[in-house]
């Protein structure tokens, strides 16, 4: 079957070590079910797998892909759930331990099928099993965030920060959103956020922060949220090692919270708020499945607003 894999890593230039081509058929296992993709969306775990980040050599060649919605065995349309328990008796994402979702074909556990509701198409539906589901459990699960509440959102125009917005909003939340390009601020204001410069004083303190930027915005979160406000973590892309105001915390009895990914639960709830509330992934682009480089060129870029889908249909 046709899939894209890493072949070797390169830090400097991952895309030298991308091949799109032949893989293997997936095994069958017990207790486990071949999905037969009709969309995938990709994720810079994508290019990090492609710098050797989360991988070994003896795993290579690694089918790329942890996003995917597709045809389950009993022919009824799923959504797959990503988080996978080795025999190790530990747990990893698809594409690390186990072959993943950029492919004709993906074989996971049985109970990592959740059902697609009619409402979503194959490619909205692949967007959401990595960010969308980890910013939806940065929201309830964790962040306990009220409809009435106020939310912030550092670093909007990422992928699990874009999908707070979205979230947030269709949860009757007021949500505050920084960027550092006014570009991205104008396109964020447009999805129901009130868009700032980083750093910028909000009008209100804040009962949840979405943390995914780090060093270079937290200390402003810490600043942003409210007495007894949770500042949810769930990424460092400007460094893992901020500076933390021990005294703000405990005058203010603030939470710091770290999570990833959530349950095939929580990724049903979220598909279902979906269903009910009418919003969507943003989508950047549809890649036909034959043109899969093009589709990781662009990731690459850095040059996209939203989610870069592959159509598995073309």
């Amino acid at each position: 079957m046709r899939a894209a894999f890493a072949t070797a890593f390169n830090d400097a230039d991952p895309l030298s070590v991308l091949e799109i081509g032949d893989a293997p058929e997936p095994a069958p296992k017990d207790g486990w079910a071949v999905v037969e993709v009709r969309a995938s969306a990709l994720n810079h775990h994508d290019l990090w797998s492609l710098r050797g980040v989360g991988l070994r050599e003896e795993q290579l060649p690694m089918t790329l892909g942890c996003d995917a919605a597709g045809i389950g065995p009993d022919g009824s349309d799923v959504v797959v759930y990503p988080v996978v328990y080795t025999d190790k008796g530990d747990f990893t994402i698809l594409s690390e331990y186990y072959p993943g979702t950029v492919a004709e074909r993906v074989t996971v556990p049985a109970y990592n099928l959740v059902p697609k509701p009619a409402e979503l198409t194959f490619a909205e539906a692949a967007c959401l099993p990595t960010a969308w589901l980890t910013a939806y459990r940065m929201l309830t699960t964790k962040g306990r965030l009220e409809p009435d509440g106020a939310v912030l959102v550092q670093g909007a125009g990422g992928g699990v920060a874009t999908a707070a917005v979205l979230i947030g909003t269709a949860l009757g939340a007021r949500v505050y959103a920084t960027s550092r390009d006014a570009a991205k601020r104008e396109r964020i204001a447009a999805l129901g956020a009130t868009a700032v410069e980083p750093g910028a004083r909000l009008p209100e303190r804040v009962d949840v922060v979405v943390e995914t930027v780090g060093e270079a915005t937290f200390e402003h979160s810490m600043k942003c949220a409210k007495p007894g406000g949770r500042i949810v973590v769930s990424g460092a892309t400007s460094g893992h090692l901020p500076r933390v105001n021990l005294r703000r915390m405990f005058a203010l009895q603030l939470e710091i919270l770290g999570t990833s990914m959530g349950t095939p639960e929580e990724l049903a709830g979220l598909m279902d708020l979906l269903a009910r509330t009418g919003i969507r992934p943003v989508i950047d682009s549809v890649v036909p499945f034959s043109e899969a480089r093009k589709a990781f060129e662009l990731l690459h870029s850095g040059d996209v607003f939203g989610k870069v889908v592959l159509d598995h249909t073309s």
